[in-house]
């Protein structure tokens, strides 16, 4: 096994990384080295070649736009829930700005564009576990890192599961997936020349076979399985690492079982899931990467001052698990705390808009749409989902715009917010939870710093990171 020096020293991400290693699976390595040869990167792989300057002016100015209410707005990344080391405490600076890099003409940065002089300042946003080092590495990723994704044609049978959908804008809970794919496709990571590539993407929809009634939910599994098996015989890339720099994305629960006929996927390979539940056997969190389930909303997110926030917390849905079924049961007559054990007849934004935090109860898996909901409405999350290996944890610091809870405090739930709200954590909270924003959505042309960037940035910190020798040389 080998682990790159810039994964080591290059990132407080990387610091979580080899600490959840040595939990996980340090006592059951052959050996370990260090590759310092890593440490360089090749110059002439460039390609963003201004992007120096977006990095020194994301430090130095301050944002422009504002919001419909004429509210400063403000990109939001949202804080995952990490061991004790890796989560904040003290003050925090609540200065609200956005992450989102404008560029000529006033348009966000899409895919190759180069950054121009205009940007917004993440220097005072204390919502990471470093900024700066974030920075650094984001950097470094958007200059080198390099994607090859297998090829298929259109007229490939099976052209409606392999290759991204570009008519349509996704929507739904598991819009994520779907928009992974088309961002991908048309952003500057992507290389032809599979020799430069740190990544090689597995483009299989796990939604769109579902939907598929030649493969339907039976036949995912063999699906994946004859797919896998393809490109070990017809590309040598899998093979040379018994495909530790691969990945795949799935957002529906299904892709937790998708791998069961196709185990080497799910050893070595990175999966970048929304069901990231490191309880479950599947998912490991050193290795695979967390990613929000988002329900697309477009359109800029509205603004509702705290004050305005009558309601003490909000949750509706499906009574699906041992968790919202205690939640309702405990809360269902009280008047601070609204829960509800089916959809509303009401517009879901009143509630949203209208409750200081919002509760994300897990259901059959750890994630829903829940959180990023929250988020876009400016309602400071509680996580009720034990387990849950919260989005962009090695990033962002959930203590810092969410409440984690467990589900074993349910009965304490109203006392532990009323304390927050009774001190002035809840007005930082929740002013947090407007930077951010933008970390939690998708675009059809991405932006600096949205949930495409994040994910990419989640890969680049696993790249390299292990390589399996199947055979003595």
């Amino acid at each position: 096994m080998f682990l790159s020096f810039d994964q080591i020293h290059g990132s407080n991400g990387a610091e979580y990384f080899i600490q959840r290693l040595v939990l996980h699976d340090i006592m059951h390595l052959d050996y370990f080295e260090i590759d310092q040869s890593a440490k360089s990167f090749n110059p002439d792989i460039l390609t963003h070649s201004q992007y120096e300057d977006v990095v020194r002016i994301l430090h130095e100015e301050q944002p422009t736009s504002t919001h419909v209410d004429g509210s400063n707005g403000g990109g939001n990344s949202p804080e995952v829930t990490g061991p004790p080391w890796q989560r904040g405490s003290g003050q925090h600076s609540m200065v609200n700005t956005s992450q989102a890099v404008v560029h000529d003409g006033g348009q966000p940065s899409a895919g190759s564009s180069k950054p121009s002089k205009k940007g917004r300042d993440l220097n005072n946003i204390e919502v990471y576990h470093d900024k700066d080092i974030f920075l650094e590495n984001y950097e470094q990723m958007n200059k080198s890192l390099k994607i090859y994704i297998y090829p298929h044609q259109k007229t490939d049978p099976f052209a409606n599961v392999l290759l991204p959908d570009t008519r349509s804008s996704p929507g739904g809970n598991y819009a994520s997936e779907s928009f992974f794919k088309i961002s991908l496709s048309s952003s500057h990571f992507i290389t032809h020349d599979p020799a430069e590539a740190d990544l090689f993407f597995l483009p299989f929809s796990i939604a769109s076979m579902r939907h598929d009634k030649r493969i339907g939910a039976g036949g995912i599994k063999n699906f994946i399985k004859d797919y896998i098996s393809t490109i070990k015989r017809e590309y040598p890339f899998w093979n040379r690492t018994g495909g530790a720099d691969h990945f795949y994305v799935a957002c529906h629960s299904i892709g937790r079982t998708a791998m069961d006929k196709a185990p080497e996927v799910r050893i070595n390979a990175i999966q970048v899931v929304c069901s990231s539940s490191y309880f479950l056997q599947g998912y490991n969190a050193h290795k695979d990467a967390s990613i929000p389930q988002i329900w697309p909303r477009p359109g800029v997110p509205p603004i509702r001052h705290p004050s305005e926030r009558e309601m003490l917390a909000f949750y509706a849905g499906a009574m699906n698990s041992r968790v919202r079924e205690s939640l309702v049961r405990t809360w269902m007559n009280d008047t601070e705390i609204s829960v509800h054990q089916k959809r509303l007849k009401t517009p879901y934004s009143n509630s949203l808009l209208g409750s200081k935090f919002c509760i994300h109860a897990k259901g059959f898996e750890v994630n829903t749409a829940r959180i990023g909901d929250a988020i876009y409405y400016g309602c400071v999350p509680v996580v009720l989902a034990d387990h849950y290996d919260l989005p962009f944890a090695d990033i962002l610091d959930w203590s810092r715009f969410s409440v984690v809870v467990s589900t074993e405090d349910i009965p304490f739930l109203k006392k532990i917010l009323k304390e927050i709200v009774d001190s002035d954590k809840y007005v930082k909270l929740q002013k947090n939870v407007l930077k951010v924003q933008n970390h939690f959505q998708w675009h059809r042309k991405p932006i600096d710093f949205d949930t495409f960037y994040m994910v990419m940035y989640e890969l680049w910190v696993r790249r390299s990171s292990i390589r399996i020798r199947l055979f003595n040389e």
